[in-house]
């Protein structure tokens, strides 16, 4: 059936789109295809040539219906008698050139005993591999072939993909990563690896540069450090590495990254003295950038290139970086005796902290869930312990506000010394927080009445009243809550995982052994402000 347009013959379409995103055939593979008979009678014979689609048309213009890329398929039935006399085939051809078309295939019979001559000569002219199709192949055989070759291909990238991912992954569990991962990288690219450091300097490569000559070789290592500076983040917050593409031409570093007035793209590639260059900014946060050179670009090589890419941001993540490296000083340094706010500034916070301790609403949190409600919360420093996580904030560097699926105590604001006291507050906050159901709640930080008592005074008081206690830890942290619980058995026991009838047997033994009566207000609010203290 011929197809029909609702476009004007005088239309202009805008730029021509790109082409399909399907792997591509070599033409060369569908001429040797011997069950076709095909045969290229005109336009140039070069081993690149490629074609991403069949599609048969019968227009005299296939312009509007040709995406690019394709093997354009006629009987030349919209040829017109006297077209061989005039300019019809250069119109013709010109349009299908126009359009991106890969190569057009004539088929002999029955509307044209050969293919014509003018024709033939066009093709030649304008450079457009013409193919003539013999009468006992038919077109829908023709895209039979294309199709089969396409999946083929499909099966060769994928098996060449997933052989490159297990090489790459090994490589990355040897004892030295990330110098095996550049070297697997280069080799199965057929090139030079290389990761780069924030400010621009090799940090580790493999493989050689596929070009010949010093002067090649050096206009080639040029141009992958341009690649590489356009997708360095200018503020060094990497972005997720090989998430996005930016592809061009000779000189394509030009207007992006850093000072370019655009964005940061994760990725681009670029084309130096016949070889091709990639880039990809790594996911580290750090700026650290992979550069790839390889002679060619296969198919599966921009997969491949992003799971190297991939690992080497696992490889060259925080703990690699300055700022793991400080806080792996900090550590080192508390172990070794160092006062705490001696190591605080190695930490990235201020003079004043809080820890907050959460508790999720579904499983037992595990490190991933931790490190993500840290990052949540500003914080690197995340501590697992039980179904509870422990982190440590810096106060000024935001507000912290409920955590969807989590429940959480904050402690009041702290200088490092008293770390200690502030991981205590946070855990009685949760406590309190999971008690009234509450999705938050703070230590208290306004000015009372037992605020007034110095605080050494009000420790030897504290210690005092409650000696007969201070040895049972359970009946000192059961008395505290049911105390702040307002002496509700049932919240008291949920805040401490224990059954009602252990708070009712444990703050009976707390009245016998302070010798008092814990149902007198007064009592109650002085030892409130004992354990405050104690």
């Amino acid at each position: 059936m011929e197809e029909t347009s609702t476009m004007p013959d005088s239309a202009v379409p805008g730029p021509a789109p790109a082409v399909p995103p399907t792997p591509p055939v070599p033409l060369a593979a569908l001429l040797a295809r011997e069950d076709l008979g095909l045969r290229q009678i005109a336009g140039p014979q070069d081993s690149a040539t490629v074609i991403h689609w069949a599609h048969t048309s019968e227009m005299a213009d296939p312009y509007p219906y040709l995406l690019g890329g394709e093997l354009l398929l006629t009987a030349g039935v919209h040829v017109p008698e006297a077209a061989g006399s005039g300019t019809y085939f250069d119109d013709y051809v010109s349009r299908i050139v126009e359009a991106g078309g890969a190569a057009l295939g004539f088929g002999v019979a029955p509307v044209h005993d050969t293919v014509p001559r003018a024709l033939v000569v066009a093709c030649d002219d304008y450079g457009l591999p013409l193919v003539e199709v013999p009468p006992r192949t038919t077109f829908s055989g023709v895209a039979r072939a294309v199709w089969q070759l396409m999946a083929q291909a499909r099966h060769t990238e994928l098996r060449r993909v997933t052989e490159a991912q297990q090489s790459l992954a090994a490589a990355a569990a040897r004892p030295d990563p990330v110098p095996s991962v550049l070297r697997q990288l280069a080799q199965r690219v057929g090139g030079r690896a290389a990761l780069y450091a924030p400010d621009g300097g090799e940090v580790a490569s493999a493989g050689r540069m596929p070009t010949a000559g010093a002067g090649a070789r050096g206009e080639v290592s040029g141009a992958l450090a341009g690649l590489v500076a356009v997708v360095r983040p200018a503020t060094g917050n990497g972005s997720g590495a090989g998430t996005g593409d930016v592809s061009a031409g000779s000189g394509a570093g030009t207007g992006k990254g850093p000072g370019g007035g655009g964005p940061t793209p994760s990725s681009a590639s670029d084309t130096a003295a016949g070889v091709h260059l990639a880039a990809y900014a790594l996911g580290t946060g750090q700026g650290f950038v992979l550069g790839v050179a390889a002679p060619r670009r296969d198919p599966g090589d921009h997969t491949i290139a992003s799971v190297g890419a991939v690992l080497l941001s696992l490889l060259t993540g925080e703990h690699q970086s300055s700022t793991g490296a400080a806080r792996s000083s900090a550590l080192v340094r508390l172990l070794l005796g160092a006062a705490p706010e001696e190591v605080a500034p190695l930490l990235g916070g201020g003079e004043r902290w809080v820890v907050v301790h959460a508790r999720p609403d579904g499983p037992a949190p595990d490190a991933v869930t931790a490190s993500a409600l840290g990052a949540a919360l500003g914080s690197a420093l995340v501590d697992v312990d039980g179904d509870v996580v422990r982190v440590l904030v810096p106060a000024g560097r935001r507000e912290l506000t409920v955590q969807p699926g989590w429940t959480c105590g904050v402690s009041a604001p702290v200088g490092p010394h008293e770390w200690a006291p502030a991981d205590t507050q946070a855990g009685r906050a949760l406590s309190r927080a999971r008690a009234t159901r509450a999705r938050l709640v703070r230590h208290g930080e306004h000015q009372g009445l037992a605020d007034l008592v110095p605080p050494t005074e009000a420790a030897a008081h504290a210690r005092t009243v409650l000696a007969p206690i201070t040895a049972n830890p359970a009946l000192t942290e059961t008395l505290r809550t049911w105390l702040s619980l307002h002496g509700s058995w049932d919240r008291t026991a949920v805040a401490l995982s224990v059954h009602r009838n252990t708070v009712r047997q444990r703050i009976t033994r707390c009245a016998t052994l302070l010798s008092t009566d814990l149902d007198d207000p007064d009592v109650r609010m002085e030892l409130w402000f004992a354990l405050r203290h104690a």
